[in-house]
Protein backbone atom coordinates (compact mmCIF):
# COMPACT_ATOMS: atom_id res chain seq x y z
CA UNK A 1 0.00 0.00 0.00
CA UNK A 2 1.63 2.83 -1.84
CA UNK A 3 4.83 1.82 -1.69
CA UNK A 4 5.27 1.20 2.68
CA UNK A 5 6.81 -1.29 4.20
CA UNK A 6 4.67 -3.13 6.94
CA UNK A 7 7.04 -1.95 9.70
CA UNK A 8 5.93 1.99 8.43
CA UNK A 9 2.29 1.31 8.07
CA UNK A 10 2.31 0.02 11.90
CA UNK A 11 3.93 2.85 12.63
CA UNK A 12 1.70 5.24 10.56
CA UNK A 13 -1.40 3.31 11.80
CA UNK A 14 -0.81 2.61 15.61
CA UNK A 15 0.99 5.89 16.73
CA UNK A 16 1.16 8.46 13.34
CA UNK A 17 3.40 11.39 14.13
CA UNK A 18 1.99 14.42 14.57
CA UNK A 19 2.87 17.33 12.12
CA UNK A 20 4.78 19.48 14.92
CA UNK A 21 7.38 16.12 15.20
CA UNK A 22 7.67 15.73 11.62
CA UNK A 23 8.18 19.45 11.30
CA UNK A 24 10.60 19.34 14.38
CA UNK A 25 12.59 16.65 12.92
CA UNK A 26 12.89 16.86 8.91
CA UNK A 27 13.41 20.84 8.77
CA UNK A 28 13.92 22.81 11.77
CA UNK A 29 18.02 23.80 13.08
CA UNK A 30 18.10 27.03 13.70
CA UNK A 31 22.14 28.17 14.43
CA UNK A 32 23.37 29.90 16.90
CA UNK A 33 22.28 33.48 16.24
CA UNK A 34 25.19 35.26 13.87
CA UNK A 35 23.82 38.99 13.97
CA UNK A 36 22.39 41.35 16.42
CA UNK A 37 20.71 44.74 15.31
CA UNK A 38 21.51 48.11 17.12
CA UNK A 39 18.53 50.56 16.79
CA UNK A 40 18.62 54.12 15.79
CA UNK A 41 17.09 57.46 17.82
CA UNK A 42 13.62 56.61 16.65
CA UNK A 43 13.84 52.78 17.71
CA UNK A 44 12.15 51.61 14.53
CA UNK A 45 15.22 50.96 12.28
CA UNK A 46 17.49 49.05 13.11
CA UNK A 47 21.41 48.35 11.41
CA UNK A 48 23.04 45.18 11.29
CA UNK A 49 25.81 43.84 13.42
CA UNK A 50 27.24 40.36 11.87
CA UNK A 51 29.61 38.28 14.44
CA UNK A 52 32.38 36.31 12.51
CA UNK A 53 29.89 33.31 11.69
CA UNK A 54 28.15 35.66 9.35
CA UNK A 55 31.34 35.75 6.84
CA UNK A 56 30.46 39.03 5.29
CA UNK A 57 31.95 39.65 1.69
CA UNK A 58 31.36 43.34 1.03
CA UNK A 59 32.59 46.45 2.71
CA UNK A 60 31.44 48.07 5.37
CA UNK A 61 29.91 51.10 3.76
CA UNK A 62 27.78 48.43 1.71
CA UNK A 63 26.13 47.60 4.67
CA UNK A 64 24.25 50.73 4.75
CA UNK A 65 22.02 49.36 1.98
CA UNK A 66 20.84 46.99 4.82
CA UNK A 67 17.97 48.36 6.84
CA UNK A 68 16.33 46.13 9.69
CA UNK A 69 13.21 45.99 11.72
CA UNK A 70 11.34 43.84 13.32
CA UNK A 71 7.51 42.72 13.11
CA UNK A 72 5.11 40.95 15.16
CA UNK A 73 3.00 38.14 13.80
CA UNK A 74 -0.20 37.11 14.13
CA UNK A 75 0.47 34.70 16.68
CA UNK A 76 2.54 37.26 18.83
CA UNK A 77 6.25 36.41 17.59
CA UNK A 78 8.73 39.24 17.14
CA UNK A 79 10.58 38.63 13.96
CA UNK A 80 13.49 40.02 12.33
CA UNK A 81 13.32 41.40 8.76
CA UNK A 82 16.43 42.80 6.48
CA UNK A 83 15.64 44.57 2.97
CA UNK A 84 18.79 44.74 1.15
CA UNK A 85 18.63 47.46 -1.60
CA UNK A 86 20.97 46.20 -4.50
CA UNK A 87 19.83 48.12 -6.92
CA UNK A 88 18.64 52.10 -7.40
CA UNK A 89 16.24 50.95 -10.63
CA UNK A 90 15.37 47.36 -9.50
CA UNK A 91 11.70 46.64 -10.69
CA UNK A 92 10.88 43.94 -8.62
CA UNK A 93 11.70 43.07 -5.13
CA UNK A 94 12.51 39.08 -3.98
CA UNK A 95 10.79 38.30 -0.99
CA UNK A 96 13.05 35.43 0.35
CA UNK A 97 12.76 32.47 2.46
CA UNK A 98 15.34 30.64 3.30
CA UNK A 99 16.88 27.73 4.71
CA UNK A 100 16.55 25.45 7.89
CA UNK A 101 19.89 26.14 9.35
CA UNK A 102 20.84 29.78 8.00
CA UNK A 103 19.59 33.21 9.92
CA UNK A 104 19.70 36.58 8.27
CA UNK A 105 23.61 37.20 9.08
CA UNK A 106 24.71 34.31 7.14
CA UNK A 107 22.66 35.18 4.22
CA UNK A 108 22.85 38.70 4.39
CA UNK A 109 26.07 38.42 2.01
CA UNK A 110 24.66 36.36 -0.84
CA UNK A 111 21.79 38.37 -0.31
CA UNK A 112 23.33 41.41 -2.06
CA UNK A 113 25.74 39.58 -4.22
CA UNK A 114 22.48 38.03 -5.64
CA UNK A 115 20.20 41.20 -6.02
CA UNK A 116 22.91 42.92 -7.06
CA UNK A 117 23.72 40.55 -10.51
CA UNK A 118 20.35 40.13 -11.00
CA UNK A 119 18.79 43.46 -10.63
CA UNK A 120 16.59 42.68 -7.69
CA UNK A 121 16.06 44.52 -4.48
CA UNK A 122 15.70 41.51 -1.50
CA UNK A 123 13.43 41.47 1.27
CA UNK A 124 14.17 38.59 4.08
CA UNK A 125 12.58 37.73 7.22
CA UNK A 126 14.01 35.15 10.14
CA UNK A 127 11.32 31.98 11.00
CA UNK A 128 10.51 32.20 14.72
CA UNK A 129 13.30 30.59 16.82
CA UNK A 130 15.56 31.87 14.41
CA UNK A 131 18.05 34.92 14.60
CA UNK A 132 16.90 37.46 17.19
CA UNK A 133 13.42 36.32 16.16
CA UNK A 134 11.25 35.16 19.39
CA UNK A 135 9.14 31.96 19.81
CA UNK A 136 9.42 28.44 18.22
CA UNK A 137 10.06 27.52 15.05
CA UNK A 138 6.61 24.95 14.12
CA UNK A 139 4.72 24.53 10.67
CA UNK A 140 1.92 27.51 11.93
CA UNK A 141 4.62 29.64 12.99
CA UNK A 142 6.13 29.04 9.31
CA UNK A 143 3.15 30.10 7.26
CA UNK A 144 2.41 33.27 10.15
CA UNK A 145 5.97 34.44 10.10
CA UNK A 146 5.64 34.99 5.92
CA UNK A 147 2.15 36.82 6.59
CA UNK A 148 3.74 39.06 8.71
CA UNK A 149 6.61 39.69 6.39
CA UNK A 150 4.15 39.76 3.47
CA UNK A 151 2.30 42.86 5.11
CA UNK A 152 5.50 44.57 6.18
CA UNK A 153 6.82 44.57 2.55
CA UNK A 154 3.34 45.94 1.24
CA UNK A 155 2.96 48.57 3.40
CA UNK A 156 6.40 49.84 4.21
CA UNK A 157 7.71 50.03 1.35
CA UNK A 158 4.69 50.35 -0.50
CA UNK A 159 5.36 47.31 -3.04
CA UNK A 160 2.77 46.16 -5.30
CA UNK A 161 1.93 42.38 -5.62
CA UNK A 162 2.98 42.44 -9.23
CA UNK A 163 6.68 43.87 -8.36
CA UNK A 164 7.57 40.91 -5.98
CA UNK A 165 9.07 37.84 -6.58
CA UNK A 166 8.87 34.92 -3.48
CA UNK A 167 11.26 33.22 -3.56
CA UNK A 168 11.56 30.02 -1.42
CA UNK A 169 14.85 27.87 -1.14
CA UNK A 170 14.60 24.16 1.05
CA UNK A 171 11.82 24.56 3.85
CA UNK A 172 11.51 28.05 2.49
CA UNK A 173 9.57 26.39 -0.09
CA UNK A 174 6.84 25.68 2.38
CA UNK A 175 5.88 29.19 3.26
CA UNK A 176 6.55 30.37 0.19
CA UNK A 177 3.81 27.92 -1.80
CA UNK A 178 1.51 28.55 1.10
CA UNK A 179 1.32 32.08 0.18
CA UNK A 180 1.39 31.67 -3.53
CA UNK A 181 -1.95 29.86 -3.28
CA UNK A 182 -3.89 32.90 -1.91
CA UNK A 183 -1.95 35.77 -3.27
CA UNK A 184 -0.79 36.51 -7.11
CA UNK A 185 2.33 37.99 -7.40
CA UNK A 186 4.70 38.97 -10.44
CA UNK A 187 6.43 35.30 -9.39
CA UNK A 188 7.55 32.57 -7.77
CA UNK A 189 10.52 30.55 -7.93
CA UNK A 190 10.81 27.45 -5.89
CA UNK A 191 14.48 26.15 -4.84
CA UNK A 192 14.97 22.24 -3.54
CA UNK A 193 11.07 22.46 -3.07
CA UNK A 194 9.61 19.47 -0.99
CA UNK A 195 6.48 17.77 -1.48
CA UNK A 196 5.84 17.10 1.98
CA UNK A 197 7.37 16.20 5.05
CA UNK A 198 6.36 12.67 5.44
CA UNK A 199 7.30 12.33 1.18
CA UNK A 200 10.78 13.29 2.70
CA UNK A 201 10.93 10.72 4.98
CA UNK A 202 9.30 7.75 3.39
CA UNK A 203 10.31 8.09 0.13
CA UNK A 204 7.79 5.94 -1.29
CA UNK A 205 4.70 7.87 0.01
CA UNK A 206 1.82 8.27 -2.59
CA UNK A 207 -0.33 10.43 -0.40
CA UNK A 208 -1.28 12.99 1.76
CA UNK A 209 -1.39 11.59 5.11
CA UNK A 210 -4.27 13.61 7.39
CA UNK A 211 -0.96 14.18 9.84
CA UNK A 212 1.28 14.79 7.57
CA UNK A 213 3.69 18.30 7.56
CA UNK A 214 3.94 21.02 4.54
CA UNK A 215 1.87 19.62 2.16
CA UNK A 216 2.93 22.14 -0.32
CA UNK A 217 2.45 19.42 -3.37
CA UNK A 218 -1.71 20.05 -2.84
CA UNK A 219 -1.49 23.48 -2.56
CA UNK A 220 1.22 24.47 -5.75
CA UNK A 221 -1.91 23.70 -8.11
CA UNK A 222 -3.08 26.82 -6.37
CA UNK A 223 0.03 28.95 -7.51
CA UNK A 224 -1.38 31.63 -10.52
CA UNK A 225 2.04 32.98 -10.66
CA UNK A 226 4.28 32.21 -12.69
CA UNK A 227 6.52 29.36 -11.20
CA UNK A 228 10.28 28.69 -11.96
CA UNK A 229 11.28 25.33 -10.32
CA UNK A 230 15.12 24.76 -9.55
CA UNK A 231 16.88 21.48 -8.10
CA UNK A 232 19.76 19.80 -8.24
CA UNK A 233 19.30 15.90 -9.52
CA UNK A 234 21.66 14.62 -6.94
CA UNK A 235 20.11 16.40 -4.05
CA UNK A 236 21.22 14.11 -1.20
CA UNK A 237 18.21 16.09 1.45
CA UNK A 238 15.39 16.64 -0.81
CA UNK A 239 15.56 14.16 -3.72
CA UNK A 240 15.01 15.40 -7.24
CA UNK A 241 11.82 13.73 -7.94
CA UNK A 242 10.52 16.21 -5.41
CA UNK A 243 11.41 18.68 -7.56
CA UNK A 244 9.65 16.90 -10.75
CA UNK A 245 6.71 16.81 -8.74
CA UNK A 246 6.09 20.42 -7.66
CA UNK A 247 6.70 21.68 -11.20
CA UNK A 248 4.26 18.83 -13.07
CA UNK A 249 1.59 20.21 -10.81
CA UNK A 250 2.40 24.06 -11.27
CA UNK A 251 -0.45 25.41 -13.59
CA UNK A 252 2.06 28.21 -14.72
CA UNK A 253 5.30 26.45 -14.51
CA UNK A 254 8.21 28.16 -16.66
CA UNK A 255 11.22 26.10 -18.07
CA UNK A 256 12.99 24.99 -14.95
CA UNK A 257 16.29 24.59 -14.24
CA UNK A 258 17.41 20.90 -12.99
CA UNK A 259 21.43 21.35 -12.51
CA UNK A 260 22.89 18.41 -13.47
CA UNK A 261 25.26 16.80 -10.24
CA UNK A 262 24.28 20.02 -8.04
CA UNK A 263 23.12 18.65 -4.56
CA UNK A 264 21.57 19.95 -1.75
CA UNK A 265 23.69 23.37 -0.87
CA UNK A 266 25.48 23.98 -3.80
CA UNK A 267 23.40 24.80 -6.77
CA UNK A 268 24.31 28.60 -6.53
CA UNK A 269 27.72 27.68 -7.45
CA UNK A 270 26.77 26.57 -11.09
CA UNK A 271 27.13 28.97 -13.56
CA UNK A 272 23.50 28.00 -14.96
CA UNK A 273 21.66 29.37 -11.88
CA UNK A 274 22.42 32.82 -12.43
CA UNK A 275 21.98 32.60 -15.99
CA UNK A 276 18.38 31.17 -15.53
CA UNK A 277 17.38 33.42 -12.63
CA UNK A 278 18.70 36.95 -15.07
CA UNK A 279 16.97 35.11 -18.27
CA UNK A 280 13.68 34.81 -15.76
CA UNK A 281 13.82 38.43 -14.34
CA UNK A 282 15.39 40.50 -16.86
CA UNK A 283 13.37 38.67 -20.32
CA UNK A 284 10.71 36.26 -19.16
CA UNK A 285 8.97 38.33 -16.35
CA UNK A 286 8.68 42.14 -18.63
CA UNK A 287 7.79 40.11 -22.03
Amino acid sequence: MNGLSFRELCCLFCCPPCPSRIAAKLAFLPPEPTYNFQADETGSRFSLNLSEKAEWQYSDTEKENIEGFITRTSRGNQIACLFVRCSSNARFTILFSHGNAVDLGQMSSFYLGLGSRINCNIFSYDYSGYGVSTGKPSEKNLYADIDSAWHALRTRYGISPENIILYGQSIGTVPTVDLASRYEVGAVILHSPLMSGMRVAFPNTKRTWFFDAFPSIDKVSKVTSPVLVIHGTEDEVIDFSHGLAIYERCPRAVEPLWVEGAGHNDVELYIQYLERLKQFVSVELVN
